[in-house]
């Protein structure tokens, strides 16, 4: 499990999936986003511009990302 520490209130979805390392290009973040390959809470979710908040977890491709 990756810990993701949020310096803001909030980080869209794609751009937190490029900051972790999970994907090289923020087209790569979109097209797995659209294609429903990431979960949030638990949760399959289609939404690109999702601001994820502390508290949140988000799995990609077998990885999971806490946010604090």
């Amino acid at each position: 499990m990756i810990e993701f520490t949020l310096t803001g209130d909030y980080i869209h979805l794609i751009q937190l999936l490029k900051a972790a390392g999970l994907v090289q290009t923020g087209g790569e973040a979109q097209i797995a986003v659209t294609e429903g390959e990431v979960m949030y809470n638990g949760h399959v979710d289609y939404r690109k511009r999702l601001k994820v908040k502390r508290g949140d977890t988000v799995e990609f491709n077998g990885t999971a990302i806490r946010i604090i």
